[in-house]
């Protein structure tokens, strides 16, 4: 029986030829060859209920996007039991996402956004948009925004790419630990930390938030972090103008006073990295933590090579946008 991660390389090395058979099958073609791995599969062992449909009118019944997401998933797993891993010792596959990964067997997740790009992902830690996740993930970018409207549904898997564990965290964020990682664990690991701190818990719909977020980004060299600091006047006025166009709460006074703080402390990263820390633990309390002994190990070490974009509210907004050549933001 092969290893998870020979199998998972097999799949990346023919992931352009599973892909076409996924589609073939979401246009009904070649489902009897199929039948027998999607009875396993299915809800009480039997054929799932969209299977006769696709088969004979090769079209899907009016579905949200939780269940499409499904019926691509399941149609991957036939799909490599009976094609991709054929000519190799394999166990049966199962979908079992309650266990944190869709696909336990590969140690693999499924992703299928549609247009839009995003999906919701349980959230255990705030570092993971650095560190990446625990698994690898394939995204399947599906038709189905664009498709849903205009019945009867026929789906497609239009874009996809295959993401190691460590490309599941947000690129932005990683570029910038990245770029300062060397310099800052000279200068002091305490330092590192507290940085990292707040690239993992920033949160760039907070105004104060997103300027630090600027000066950080700028952390090596103290007369960039000047013309940011000078630069926020202007920005608090227009935006203070702005909401109070449209009726909405003024920024407090305070968040631009914090910035301002930073020009009077020598040398300006210094200022920058207490108030990004001061911004933790205002928003966070406690639970703006430091890494722990594992995440600071990754942190310091791995590769923070993120691909996507991450946002957290009460789970994390994964948005594929950047995989595939359009703009995405995180917040």
């Amino acid at each position: 029986m092969l290893e998870k991660s020979e199998l998972r390389l097999i799949l990346r090395e023919n992931l352009d030829e599973t892909i076409r058979r996924v589609n073939l099958a979401l246009r009904g073609s070649g489902l009897k060859g199929l039948a027998k791995v999607l009875s396993r599969i299915g809800r009480g062992a039997k054929l799932p209920h969209w299977y006769e449909r696709l088969r004979h009118e090769k079209s899907l019944p009016n579905l949200d996007g939780k269940t499409v997401g499904s019926v691509v998933e399941m149609l991957l797993v036939a799909v490599l039991e009976t094609h991709t891993f054929a000519s190799v010792a394999s166990p049966p596959l199962r979908i079992n996402p309650a266990r944190g990964v869709d696909l336990p067997d590969l140690d693999l997740g499924v992703k299928s956004p549609s247009e839009n790009f995003c999906t919701s992902e349980p959230f255990f830690s705030a570092y993971e948009r650095l560190i990446g996740a625990g698994h690898d993930i394939l995204v399947l970018l599906t038709d189905y925004q664009s498709r849903k409207n205009t019945p009867p549904l026929r789906l497609q898997i239009i874009k996809w790419r295959y993401l190691a564990c460590t490309e599941i965290a947000d690129e932005q964020l990683c570029r910038i630990a990245l770029k300062h990682r060397p310099w800052l664990l000279a200068k002091s690991e305490s330092w590192t930390q507290r940085v990292y701190r707040f690239l993992a818990y920033v949160n760039q719909s907070d105004w104060r938030a997103k300027q630090l977020l600027r000066m950080v980004d700028l952390l090596d060299d103290d007369a960039k972090i000047r013309a940011a600091i000078d630069s926020t006047a202007a920005d608090f006025r227009a935006q203070n103008a702005r909401r109070e166009r449209r009726n909405e709460i003024p920024l407090p006074d305070s968040d631009f006073e914090a910035i301002q703080r930073i020009a009077d402390i020598h040398p300006l990263h210094t200022g920058v990295i207490d108030a990004a820390d001061n911004w933790v633990a205002e928003t966070q309390k406690d639970a703006g933590r430091l890494p722990n002994e594992n995440e600071w190990q990754r942190l310091r070490d791995g590769p923070l090579d993120g691909k996507i974009g991450m946002s957290f509210a009460l789970q994390w907004r994964y948005n594929f946008g950047r995989l595939f050549g359009e703009p995405s933001t995180i917040a």
